[in-house]
């Protein structure tokens, strides 16, 4: 389809927000609180459930890193079906929020059975965990699916979206830096059953309590008045949706290797650095870098642009990477600088993608006149899942390859390799794949306003005339 045969109008009704207005700060901290709701259940596995397999319940890590791999590609087409699921909803709450608060108690619920596999033989250990893991990832589609998209339907305003990205960050962080505090600095002093089951049992009012924030003060102002969209106008704003297609390949390889990282953060500091304590160091580390971004953002994405600092941050997660690797265990401070570096990168990557994703909605909508926020964020979402895939694999295969063994209290050589290559190849390799993929990005900063005012101008022309899905002579 040519840009000519885009132009069309839109759907009557579908921008009541301008690219201009400015968010309240506590629309930006609710929506910030959702995604430390979402980081209990998900960060919490992302950190510790291959620990908690391998060395606590004793599964096998070639056994875990299949069933990452089978799940998690699971996971990526439920996020499609709940994306199409969101798309055809409308709630006097709004499209978004309803998800929201209803799925999250049952995502907390699954998170506490995802940490309590029974006594029994490591069959039926590993058949309970396949159950568990593919149920949580249904849940958890059911209500990230729903928050992401939601930044798409509070502002248009490039700046403000940023603020709402890192405000996502930000919300993250706050857990990464409780989780290392509490789970970090007891590894090996501690059972961590008990330590895991009363931890997953707190979170469950904790991250309660995060959604119901998001809920009731992330308003959705983007309306449109039609709120159903047939299948072939959703597959046709994803067909066409270039922007889209690219990131999400970027997006796809980024998450491989960001992932890796920190699923394989504990094993580095403790097996790696020779002490379990420096993951709560390496973990603040991270969680310093993040905190780094969410004020510095939005000011570098206005000065720079974000298509150049996608760029710049892969540069320094490569650097970052290959000192992670490199560097001897002692002293110490190289290592950690060194991890500094990289999570500076790859935290600034991660932050961008999620302001990308929210312009592709728009970018989609002038292409064919048609808005679907949900299907849009869950293509998104499904190759960042495909990208966990990956990564889940490759960390239980390399550790395997390596001959990780969760009994053994000094590892191999072959072991300490794998995973240093896991904590810093993979993803200095995977960042830099990614800023590649992204020189093709074809929406700059100011190609998006000009489709922002060309949007706002249909609408002008939509509200005067009445809607119509027929090419404008503009």
């Amino acid at each position: 389809m040519s840009e000519t045969q885009a132009r069309r109008r839109p759907e009557s009704g579908a921008l009541s927000a301008g690219p201009t207005d400015r968010l309240s700060f506590l629309r930006v901290f609710g929506y910030g609180a959702g995604d430390a709701g979402n980081n209990v259940a998900f960060q919490f596995s992302a950190m510790f459930l291959l620990l908690y397999y391998t060395d606590v319940v004793g599964l096998s890590p070639a056994a875990v890193g299949t069933m990452f791999l089978v799940i998690r590609a699971w996971d990526a087409v439920a996020d499609l079906v709940a994306g199409r699921l969101v798309d055809r909803v409308q709630t006097r709450w709004g499209k978004f929020r309803p998800f929201i608060l209803f799925g999250s108690l049952p995502l907390l619920l699954l998170n506490v059975a995802l940490f309590h596999v029974p006594h029994m033989s490591s069959g039926l250990q590993l058949l309970y965990a396949y159950v568990t893991y593919a149920l949580i990832g249904l849940a958890y589609s059911l209500v990230n699916i729903p928050y992401g998209a939601l930044a798409t339907v509070m502002t248009q305003a490039p700046d403000q979206r940023t603020r709402l990205s890192a405000a996502r960050g930000m919300g993250a962080v706050t857990v990464i830096i409780a989780l290392g505090a509490l789970v970090g600095s007891q590894l090996g002093k501690v059972d961590m059953q008990s330590l895991f089951s009363t931890l997953t049992w707190c979170f469950v009012p904790l991250g309660m309590a995060f959604y119901l924030l998001t809920f009731c003060t992330a308003r959705e102002t983007v309306r449109r008045d039609r709120p159903q969209v047939s299948l072939r106008q959703t597959l046709s704003v994803l067909r066409v949706n270039r922007p889209l297609l690219l990131l999400s390949l970027s997006t796809l390889v980024f998450l491989t290797g960001y992932s890796t990282m920190i699923g394989i953060a504990a094993y580095y500091a403790r097996d790696v650095l020779g002490d379990s304590s420096l993951y709560l160091v390496l973990n603040l580390c991270s969680a310093a870098t993040l905190l780094l971004i969410v004020p510095l953002g939005p000011r570098l994405v206005r000065r720079f642009g974000k298509k150049s600092l996608f760029s710049w941050g892969a540069g320094l997660a490569c650097v970052g990477g290959l000192g992670v690797v490199l560097a001897p265990a002692a002293p110490v401070a190289l290592p950690v600088v060194a991890w500094v570096a990289m999570n500076l990168g790859l935290n600034m990557l991660n932050t961008l993608t999620m302001s990308f994703e929210a312009d592709a909605v728009e970018y989609g909508q002038w292409r064919t006149g048609h808005r679907a926020e949900g299907a849009t964020y869950a293509v998104f979402s499904f190759t960042r899942k495909i990208g966990q895939a990956l990564a889940g694999a490759a960390l239980g295969y390399l550790l395997a390859f390596g001959g990780y063994s969760g009994t053994t209290a000094v590892q191999s050589d072959g072991a300490l390799t794998s995973i240093r290559l896991a904590a810093g190849v993979v993803p200095a390799l995977c960042a830099l794949v990614a800023a590649l993929v992204m020189r093709w990005y074809p929406l700059s900063d100011a190609r998006f306003r000009e489709i922002l005012a060309d949007l706002a101008e249909r609408e002008r022309t939509a509200t005067s005339t009445g809607p119509t899905d027929k090419p404008s002579t503009a």
